[in-house]
């Protein structure tokens, strides 16, 4: 019997890595008719250092978020993607990626743009995308590479 994904998350954070990590999450959508949940996790830590945080930084994040997200739907109902959704989550991309959000909607394939940090960076602060990959419960599929098959750097 053939694998079949029925549910697919595709987690996205405005990079060109996220965003090939999601038209092709499109693609294996359709070829599986699965449903599509696209995630985007908003860093709490990240308003943790403004020292002049007000509810107004968070409240733009979310409504750039949702912006953003509404035409990744609409990009996913145009290439013949039935079922599609999005979560706006806000605390630790690590964790919300590779457990709460899989197990909350019933996920069986995350999808995730490979990461853009240096071994460096990777050492003192982690990849989320290593991160999932060690921690969640369902298939993980780390994107490298456009539609065309060629590096996203």
């Amino acid at each position: 019997m053939l694998q079949e994904y029925n549910r697919i998350l595709v987690a996205i954070d405005g990079s060109k890595e996220a965003e090939s990590a999601f038209k092709k999450a499109v693609q294996v959508a359709v070829r599986n008719k699965a449903s599509l949940l696209i995630a985007n996790v908003i860093d709490t830590k990240a308003f943790q250092s403004i020292s002049t945080f007000d509810g107004s930084m968070a409240d733009k994040a979310s409504l750039q978020a949702r912006n953003t997200l509404e035409e990744y739907v609409r990009y996913a109902k145009n290439h013949r993607v039935e079922d599609v959704s999005y979560v706006i989550e806000y605390g630790s991309p690590k964790v919300l990626i590779s457990k709460q959000i899989p197990e909350e909607h019933n996920v069986h394939l995350i999808m995730l743009g490979a990461t853009g940090l240096s071994a460096v960076e990777r050492i003192f602060i982690g990849s989320v995308s290593e991160y999932v990959i060690r921690h969640a419960a369902c298939d993980v599929l780390i994107v490298r590479t456009d539609l065309e098959n060629k590096p996203t750097d």
